[in-house]
């Protein structure tokens, strides 16, 4: 009797998923080009923020603060606290851009007919808000040394001093300290940042053409309203952030108590405190980032 033939054993599609890894690879590379990008474009702007959320009765407005900065400290005290966030930012866009592919796989790994159709809307929501989440890890004690530096940058030499302070005054919890407001600030967020920019691409691509073909100008604009997007449903947590990780140890005993506190000696409008400076610096600087996302991404495309 002649034996039958089996049907060999179905084998792993290794194409499919090595051009998957090296995808999340450049996603991880090309967000951190575009964090760089956004930290030279967006510091002055930010610590103008900072200043005005965590100070009161000390500038008029955008603009004297801007101006009482420069008096100063000259032009190069817009950028104190810079090495920090340069440092930092760097990683957290590369976590922030390669979370927010990781989400998007997500997305269609959970669809039911598990069809490879563009992503919907709300799925596109999705996989923005979770790329917050991972992100916080790196965010959270980033930020805290950042405000810190931009607050009372004239106590110490730099990030690494600021570390040692912050442990000897709590450990861990004080350098974690406003974390958990800056997921608040930050899932909503990025879930209005990457939704603003897929939907300004698709928007700007002419019938026919490849959302990934935008011009310069294209890619700009549509990174600067995704900036702009998110900064304008992200400051009032961000207030709150700001205001936890300046404050002396136990001023507040957390986010709630903290935004009582604010509401009750300073009002609602306390919670839109540097609004001005965080959407003007949302447009430049988030420009500047999905430039340097897609550019360093095509290139290693080319290259790749």
């Amino acid at each position: 009797m002649s034996a039958e033939l089996k049907e060999a054993p179905a084998v792993p599609n290794v194409e499919k998923k090595a051009a998957s890894a090296a995808q999340s690879a450049k996603s991880f590379l090309s967000g951190g080009f575009g964090g760089m990008a956004a930290v030279l474009v967006g510091q002055p702007f930010d610590l103008v923020k900072v200043r005005m959320q965590t100070t009161e009765g000390v500038y008029s407005g955008t603009l004297d603060c801007f101006k009482q900065i420069i008096k100063k400290d000259g032009v190069t005290g817009l950028y104190r606290g810079m090495s920090a966030p340069l440092a930092s930012i760097t990683p957290i866009f590369a976590v922030s851009f390669f979370s927010y592919d990781l989400g998007k796989k997500m997305a269609l790994a959970m669809r039911s007919d598990k069809t490879e159709r563009p992503l919907s809307l709300g799925e596109v929501t999705f996989a923005g808000a979770f790329s917050a989440v991972p992100t916080t890890l790196l965010m959270g004690p980033s930020e805290r040394v950042k405000v810190v530096l931009q607050t009372q940058g004239d106590k110490f030499k730099g990030p690494g001093e600021v570390l040692k302070h912050l442990y000897k005054e709590g450990g861990m919890a004080s350098i974690f300290r406003g974390t958990g407001a800056t997921l608040l600030r930050d899932s909503p967020g990025s879930a209005a940042y990457f939704v603003a920019y897929e939907l300004i691409k698709k928007g700007l691509t002419p019938e026919g053409a490849k959302p990934n073909d935008l011009s310069l100008g294209s890619v700009m604009f549509a990174g600067g309203m995704a900036g702009v997007a998110m900064w304008s449903i992200a400051i009032p947590p961000d207030v709150i952030k700001s205001r936890l990780q300046s404050a002396p140890a136990g001023t507040y005993s957390g986010m709630l108590d903290c935004l009582q506190k604010t509401v009750r000696a300073d009002g609602t409008k306390a919670l839109f405190k540097g609004l001005g400076p965080a959407i003007l610096r949302a447009f430049p600087a988030n420009a500047a980032t999905f430039v340097g996302v897609e550019y360093s991404l095509k290139a290693m495309n080319m290259l790749f």
